[in-house]
């Protein structure tokens, strides 16, 4: 299935933020690969806000620096500003999703064709998706849903939910349940987040690596990103 193995690692990162910067470097480490979806319209802007007293900052990318930031991973689709799709007419829709495609590809070089649906709550549905699907060249988009499983759920590509959010109270059962997995059939793990949620709390980044160090140099196990893994 992924170069002969039957199990595959996928991470996918939301929103573009400066915190991607040390994402990266830390799963480049150990030999880990990511999707990031990025908000073309908000590239380079500033934004922040208060949990437990703590300040997070949620600033983006800078458009010129996407190509250095993200070499090695992957690109993909968020919509050009962070709407709920579900909320707009089909006409807006589209174009939230094209240009958005249309100006990352501009800026990394290379056809993007992957997604992330933006926003909590219901942020997709079958009308989005067929949308999307009959519009435009993306071939998949991630909502927010956990499966908590590793089934590949090859028919629903364009509402494919993920194993689960890296901050999940269930993370270390289900890590450790796929890297004991014996299979003869394609398992994915695919762990989502937003890389500013880790500037939570100090223990946070910390956790994440010892995640990435656990995950990385298996053997039996396939590391790419969404697009590697999924098409």
């Amino acid at each position: 299935m992924w170069n002969g193995k039957k199990k595959a690692i996928t991470f996918s990162f939301d929103d573009g933020v400066l915190q991607d910067i040390r994402c990266v470097e830390i799963l480049n480490k150990y030999g880990l690969k990511a999707t990031f979806n990025l908000n073309s319209g908000t590239l380079g802007t500033k934004d922040a806000y208060e949990e437990n007293g703590r300040r997070i900052c949620r600033d983006k990318v800078r458009a010129s620096a996407v190509k250095t930031v993200y070499a090695g991973h992957e690109v993909a689709v968020h919509t050009l500003t962070h709407p709920n799709l579900t909320q707009l007419d089909d006409e807006t829709v589209i174009r939230q999703v094209s240009v958005d495609r249309r100006l990352l590809e501009e800026l990394c070089g290379y056809p993007v064709v992957g997604m992330a649906y933006p926003c909590g709550g219901v942020n997709n549905d079958e009308r989005v998706a067929a949308l999307i699907r009959d519009n435009t060249p993306i071939r998949y988009s991630r909502t927010i849903t956990s499966t908590y499983s590793f089934e590949l759920q090859k028919d629903h590509l364009l509402q494919f939910h993920s194993t689960l959010h890296f901050l999940d109270a269930r993370l270390q059962e289900t890590v450790d349940r796929f890297l004991a997995l014996e299979t003869d059939e394609p398992q994915l793990l695919y762990i989502w987040g937003h890389t500013y949620e880790l500037d939570k709390d100090d223990f946070l980044w910390e956790n994440f690596e010892k995640l990435c160090q656990k995950l990385a140099n298996r053997a039996d196990i396939f590391y790419g990103t969404n697009k590697e893994v999924l098409l």
